[in-house]
């Protein structure tokens, strides 16, 4: 999908410190052990299963940019 407003993401290495080091992304992820962590402005909003992670995170990057206006 092309989006017509900016939407910073960030690929996290580590579950621990990654949501607080890339507070300033709209949406991040991380993973480890099976499982994938979503976030939000740094702030834990989901944790799925592996083979779940890029489906989701992809659906959560969707509408993140359907709430957001575009810019005038």
């Amino acid at each position: 999908m092309m989006y017509s407003t900016p939407i910073t993401i960030a690929v996290m290495g580590c579950v621990v410190n990654g949501p607080a080091e890339a507070r300033h992304a709209d949406i991040g992820v991380t993973g480890g052990r099976g499982k994938g962590v979503i976030f939000k402005k740094g702030k834990l909003y989901r944790t799925v299963p592996q083979e779940e992670l890029l489906p989701v995170l992809l659906a959560e990057i969707d509408a993140i940019a359907a709430e957001t206006p575009l810019p005038r």
